[in-house]
This record gives structure tokens, C-alpha cells and sequence, in this order.
């Protein structure tokens, strides 16, 4: 059976004297003439004209309109390498196929940045000073005078995720002369010291001390609900919410209902769980509520930036360099693929581990024990993708990883050592935070059975799972009836133990033992977990 094609860089041997770039929808290019390009634009391009002129064309850069399909790629023939897509999505492209054809896809996300962020602060001051209700009052022929707004100035901003969005609200907001304070565990605090930022330990400690809030997260298992009605009600009465990143993020029912009793004074949407919405939909009739239309990358500065942006990123893929907007994974050629496949998958599940155990790590070191079957380098970089999934704006994958780290403060360390005592192969990495007081560390290891990974190591402990599903890792005094109790406790809520493995430091002494299990818990479960008197510490991950 012969490997799918992977995603393939361009090398000076796949280049003519000329590149060609075909641009098919309506956008602005910026600057079309470049040394070594021919560059042809040609907006709202029919699809016929589209299929006959591709074949001739190094690179196609699209909008949303023009869908990339196996139709469309198929006709492209062997001379295409790369497909751009100006903005953010690319819902428009077979991205699957894409791949398996070997064609690097790269997006411009970030060129929104800054009108995604003005939309936020916009939502907030309109909020403030009601200009929703005054808005809807006046034009019903109400001339309300007596409505009192709220001055932003001396206020205190709360914002959900510091990163390039957020990092933008939080400067616009110190120029309203607002206090801003941040949470966002995968930040380190070099970002907040250099952006002026007061960090909250978690999310309820910035529940507890602002006066608006703000949420600038990746949708995400995590982030999506994670302000709901719980959340909402520790927010001061009389504080503003504000979402203008992904519908659900705070939960639309509980935001409704925060409105309708005035525990909030008033709140901002620019985006819904659905859309566009339906007539009936509980935001269109909620009170001092503002809704836009997923705006947020709607201003001609950014049109104008994400055209410019995504042609340049599309002529630097073609001279080779992918560090910048790729969306699929790389080009790693079938032999190491064939070497490398299990311990890639290896390395993204001991980061992912890792991103849950400890995140915001600013030190990321990856230690190589024993003769791997080739040069293990690409592990690093899946590491990377699976310790950065889940809390960057983009999508890490094994070509932007690196870049992505750089970017978040993340200094990273290789090590090669011989041999390793129990296995002929070990990966082992190790993370290092904290708030500056008090540095924290935490390992995971693991190997490669045939193509299967299995962990090998956590903290100091031996175990040997597969890294796969819910893993509940729990440890205690090394004395019988441990693992007993916590089987009954699980047993009563219906959730069913896949695997287990123990590990201790010394007979008698600190044990740990993690269970693989079929479904996850609830943060109240885990809670009980806690509680339980022969548990010290208990942490769920999902690998």
C-alpha cells in the first residue's frame, strides 16, 4: 500500500525560471510585481475559467468563494504546490484531500488582529454608556435623558486570553486609563510584565475583582461554556460582558438570563453558536444587549493587510519558507514517516499531557535515550504541536510549532543520551514554569511498542499505559486499599476503568498509580476524587 502524499515545501528543483500565482477571488493584492513571479489577479473568476487556467499555476490564492474541491485540485495537475487562502477559515478547501495530495494550504489569521480587537473595546464602551437601548428608545420616539451609563476610566477590565487579540484589548484599554488584569495559563509572565498586565491565577480569581469582562480564547472542548451561569454570577452586579471571539465561549442562555435579572448592567456580541441566527434566536430580544454581525475583520484596513499578507506568505512558500500561516501538517518524506510515525504521535501526546499538567511553561526540554531508527528531530516539533494545542489563535501543526513557541516565550532544550535502563528508546520531556516565585517542573516520558506509544514516566515514577482517552493520575501513600477505593467511587458514577498502571518511589512510601478511563469526570467528581482520605493529589488529562 503506498503512503499518502504529505504536504511538500518547494525546493529549488520543483522551480520553473518563473512562478506563477493565480489570485481568483476579489481581494486586495497590494504589490503584484516581484522578482521571479508572475502574478495574475483576476477576481470573481468563474469556476470553468478557474479549472482550465490552474494547470500552469504554482500557487491559486482564494477567498471563502471559490470552493477548493477534489474537482478543483484534481484538474490543478502536478505543477501546484500551494493554495492560499486570504483570511481566517478554510472551510472553502478539502483540506483532507488537500494533504493527501501534497499541497501546502497557509491562511492570514492574524492580519484581523487589530480589527477584531477595536470591535471588542467598541462593544464594550457601547455597552457602558447604553447605546444599544438609547438607540432602540429613541427611534420609538422615547427621549430617555435620565439613563445613566458608566465611565470606563479607573474601571477594571477582565481579559479572557492574552494572546494577539487579547494583547490588543488590553493596550487599547490602558489608553481608556482602565486597569486591566488577564487570565491566560498558557502566557508566560514575561508577556503580562511587558504588556503591563495583572495576571489572575485562574479564572475565578478574575471573576472576583473586575467590572467588565472580555473572552479572546480558541473555541476549544475547554473554553467553549467555560462562562456560564456559575461564572457569570461571580462578575460584580452591575458588570459589563463582552464577546467578540467565538459564539459560546460564554453561554447564551446564561448571559440572556444574567441580562434579564440585572446582575449584568449590560453586554456586547459579535458572534452566536449559530449563524447567522434565527428570527426567534434569545439574543434578539434580550435587554442592553448590542449584537453585531461577526464583524470583527470587517474594516478595509484589514481586507487591504489580509490580501497583501497571504500573497506574501504564498511567494515565501514558494522560495521554501512555510514558518508563517501554514494550516496542514508538513512535508516529512515516506521513509522518515515510515521511522518516525509512532513516536511522532508520541511526542503530541506527551506535549498534550504536559499542556494540562503544567501550562504556560516557559522552558520545554526533550531528552532522546537510546539508537532511534532515524534522526529524531521531527519528535521536538510534534511535542511543541501537542504542549501549544488549544491555546494559540492559530492551529499548531509540525510547521508552525516552532515559530508558534518562539512567539509565547518558550525556550527549547534537546538532549541525547546513550541508552536508556528499561527501553530501547525513551522520549522524555520535561516543562518548566511559574509565577517567578516559585518554579515548577513537570515530566512525562514515554516510548514506541511496534508503532504504539506508550507513556513510561511520570514525574519520577515508572508506569506503562497507552497514552489514549481520559487519564486519571492520582497518588498516595503507598499503603493498601487506595486503588480499592477509588474503584468503588468511579464504579458508583458509572464510569468504567480501560486500564491501570502503578508506580512507586520506595515500598511504604509516595506512590502513584493512573487509570485509564472511558469517559471523563466532572470538575465536582474530580473534587470527590480529591477528598477521598488515601488520595494526596489527583489530576485528569486527556491524551
Amino acid at each position: 500500500m503506498t503512503a499518502p502524499a504529505t504536504p511538500t515545501p518547494p525546493t529549488q528543483a520543483d522551480r520553473t525560471d518563473t512562478l506563477r500565482v493565480l489570485i481568483c477571488d476579489e481581494m486586495n493584492p497590494g504589490n503584484l510585481e516581484h522578482d521571479g513571479f508572475q502574478i495574475d489577479y483576476q477576481g470573481n473568476m468563474d469556476r470553468a475559467e478557474t479549472l482550465r487556467r490552474l494547470p500552469d499555476y504554482d500557487a491559486l490564492i482564494t477567498r471563502s468563494r471559490t470552493k477548493v474541491d477534489r474537482e478543483l485540485i484534481d484538474a490543478a495537475g502536478p505543477r501546484l504546490k500551494v493554495i492560499g487562502r486570504g483570511g481566517v477559515g478554510v472551510d472553502n478547501i478539502d483540506l483532507d484531500y488537500a494533504s493527501l495530495r501534497g499541497l501546502l494550504v497557509l491562511n492570514a489569521p492574524e492580519s484581523n488582529n487589530v480589527s477584531a480587537a477595536e470591535l471588542a473595546v467598541m462593544h464594550l464602551m457601547a455597552a457602558a454608556r447604553g447605546l444599544t437601548r438609547s438607540d432602540s428608545l429613541t427611534r420609538a420616539g422615547q427621549w430617555d435623558r435620565k439613563y445613566l451609563g458608566l465611565e470606563l476610566k479607573d474601571r477594571t477590565l477582565g481579559i479572557v486570553g492574552l494572546g494577539r487579540i487579547g494583547s490588543i484589548v488590553a493596550d487599547r484599554a490602558q489608553g481608556l486609563r482602565m486597569n486591566v488584569v488577564a487570565f491566560d495559563p498558557y502566557v508566560p509572565d514575561s508577556k503580562f510584565e511587558r504588556l503591563g498586565v495583572t495576571r489572575a491565577a485562574t479564572l475565578d480569581d478574575l471573576l472576583a475583582q473586575v467590572d467588565a469582562i472580555t473572552v479572546h480564547t480558541p473555541l476549544t472542548d475547554e473554553t467553549r461554556g467555560m462562562i456560564g451561569a456559575e461564572q457569570l454570577a461571580r462578575l460584580k452586579k452591575g458588570a459589563v460582558a463582552v464577546n467578540a471571539a467565538r459564539g459560546g465561549i460564554i453561554d447564551e442562555q446564561a448571559l440572556v438570563d444574567a441580562l434579564h435579572s440585572g446582575h449584568l448592567f449590560a453586554a456586547g456580541v459579535d458572534v452566536f453558536v449559530d449563524e447567522p441566527p434565527t428570527p426567534d434566536h434569545i439574543f434578539l430580544h434580550a435587554p442592553n444587549l448590542g449584537i453585531t454581525a461577526h464583524l470583527g475583520a470587517n474594516t478595509v484596513e484589514a481586507q487591504a493587510r489580509v490580501g497583501a499578507e497571504i500573497v506574501s506568505r504564498v511567494l515565501d512558500a514558494l522560495h521554501g519558507d512555510v514558518s508563517k500561516g501554514a494550516v496542514n501538517a508538513p512535508a516529512l518524506d515516506a521513509k522518515t514517516m515510515e521511522a518516525l510515525g509512532g513516536y511522532l504521535t508520541l511526542g503530541e501526546k506527551l506535549g498534550r499531557v504536559l499542556s494540562q499538567l503544567l501550562p504556560g511553561a516557559h522552558d520545554v526540554e526533550v531528552t532522546f535515550r537510546g539508537e532511534f531508527p532515524a534522526d529524531p528531530a521531527p519528535v521536538v516539533t510534534s511535542v511543541l504541536v501537542g504542549y501549544l494545542s488549544g491555546s494559540t489563535d492559530e492551529t499548531p501543526n509540525m510547521i508552525n510549532a516552532r515559530a508558534l513557541a518562539r512567539e509565547r516565550g518558550v525556550n527549547i532544550a534537546i538532549r541525547e543520551e546513550g541508552d536508556s535502563p528499561d527501553y530501547q528508546t525513551e522520549v522524555i520531556v520535561k516543562v518548566t514554569g511559574g509565577d517567578g516565585h516559585k518554579e515548577r517542573t513537570r515530566t512525562v516520558g514515554g516510548t514506541v511498542f511496534g508503532r504504539s506509544p506508550r507513556l513510561t514516566r511520570l514525574r519520577d515514577f515508572r508506569v506503562e499505559l497507552e497514552p489514549d482517552g481520559y487519564i486519571l493520575i492520582a497518588s498516595n501513600q503507598d499503603k493498601p486499599g487506595a486503588v480499592a477505593k477509588l474503584s468503588t467511587l468511579l464504579g458508583s458514577w458509572g464510569v468504567n476503568i480501560a486500564g491501570m498502571a502503578l508506580g512507586r518511589a520506595e515500598k511504604g512510601g509516595q506512590a502513584l498509580f493512573t487509570l485509564t478511563l472511558d469517559d471523563a469526570l466532572t470538575p465536582g467528581q474530580l473534587a470527590q476524587v480529591r477528598e477521598l482520605d488515601v488520595i494526596d493529589s489527583a489530576y485528569l488529562v486527556r491524551a
